[in-house]
């Protein structure tokens, strides 16, 4: 194993947001009627019905205290309606005027096993730090697990629709359990959750009817994932070949006939929970599969599947349509999980359709990098004030 192979899988660990070993915080394992149903015979939901509770039961973590909830969204895939979990926290005090404004978070990559639910673990599986600065600055704050992850059924993961469709089904949900809440809303995402807030502002026109969006920030979003296949020399980094079998389940969801062995072999199929994973022993084996891979683990077994799988992400690519308000892109320049250049181009593309958006590239961020966040939070706190734009689009320069 070459010095460099070894530092790009570690570097995996903290690229993927999933770990390498068991997270911090133990998560609830505890097993509860309330928050457990099945998601695959639940009729498509009546617009009025959209983020209707169905239960709440306390949650505390660090630093916390909320709901832990069960309310009905709507698959972006085939329309059914489904039930998601996530929590809800709000601000201590009086409401101020017009009620307290809602931020709806997308988190990052956990894993795509029940256990990696946010709402499971006292942390939040790292989105605390986050939430605890949303609601000091007077945020209710409603953070959703995603369809298929804490609930029955599979998480359609980086299917864009549906992690609109929960983001701005929470907004409605924290609305149903706070009475004193606005009906002025705003996104923040990392990672997975940067493409569910960048979803969620392009649907919050029509989806989102009924509610006052405000603006979305999308740091690290996997906005556009077709260029990671590809039809010439091996191109993939460590942590982009430890994404890729990620990446087939959710497109599985979409697409049951996907033959996942001709995308991924060797270490990739042989330990698929253990990439699936996000806390204990099974996590605590990720960097023993990442040593042990090879260029040769992630190679298309031939071109008519590089197409083939090119059309299943371009399908899925942002963006699809304009934003209902103005957005926020934070592009790492040292992310060699999400490359740089993918996301600038989505951007471009947003930018053609009229789309008001700040790109901040931060050259010498890696993927998710925390570093980012402050900035990000104040400019979402901004779009309630109403303070000045930076218009990347616009020509205007972005710090």
């Amino acid at each position: 194993m070459t010095r460099t192979r070894m530092a790009l899988a570690v570097a995996m660990c903290a690229a993927t947001a999933v770990g390498c070993a068991t997270t911090s915080g133990t998560p609830d394992t505890r097993t509860s009627t309330a928050v457990s149903s099945p998601t695959s015979t639940v009729a498509a939901p009546a617009p009025a019905e959209r983020g209707l509770v169905t239960s709440a039961e306390p949650f505390t973590g660090s630093g916390l205290s909320g709901q832990r909830i069960l309310y009905r969204s709507t698959s972006g895939i085939d329309g059914r309606g489904t039930e998601v979990s996530g929590t809800v926290f709000v601000p201590p005090g009086q409401a101020p005027a017009g009620g307290w404004p809602v931020v709806t978070v997308g988190h990052p990559t956990t894993g795509l096993l029940d256990e990696c639910a946010p709402s499971r673990a006292p942390d939040l599986l790292g989105a605390a730090g986050l939430v605890r600065d949303l609601v000091g600055r007077g945020f209710v704050v409603a953070v959703t697990d995603y369809e298929g992850l804490g609930t029955d059924g599979p998480h359609p993961y980086l299917e864009p629709d549906t992690a609109g469709h929960n983001l701005i089904d929470a907004v409605r949900a924290a609305r149903f359990l706070v009475p004193d809440a606005s009906t002025r809303w705003a996104a923040i995402g990392v990672s997975q959750g940067g493409q569910a807030s960048w979803a969620a502002a392009e649907q919050a026109t029509d989806y989102g009817d009924g509610l006052e969006f405000v603006g979305a920030a999308s740091l690290s979003p996997p906005a556009d994932l077709s260029p990671i296949v590809s039809d010439g020399p091996p191109n993939l980094d460590v942590p982009q070949q430890m994404f890729l079998p990620m990446l087939i389940d959710g497109l599985t969801v979409s697409h049951p006939d996907l033959d996942a062995s001709a995308y991924i072999r060797g270490p990739l199929t042989e330990n698929r929970d253990v990439i699936r994973s996000c806390t204990g022993p099974l996590a605590s084996r990720k960097l023993s599969v990442a040593l042990n891979l090879t260029p040769a683990d992630t190679i298309p077994r031939s071109n008519d599947d590089v197409a083939r799988m090119r059309e299943w992400l371009t399908a899925d690519a942002l963006p699809q349509r304009r934003a209902g308000a103005p957005m926020l892109v934070v592009i790492p320049g040292k992310d060699n999980l999400i490359r740089p250049d993918w996301t600038i181009a989505a951007v471009g593309r947003a930018c053609g359709l009229g789309d008001v958006i700040e790109m901040r590239y931060r050259a010498d961020d890696v993927h998710a990098d925390s570093r980012a966040l402050p900035g990000a939070v104040d400019w979402v706190a901004g779009r309630f004030t109403g303070a000045p734009l930076v218009n990347t689009c616009a020509g205007q320069g972005a710090p």
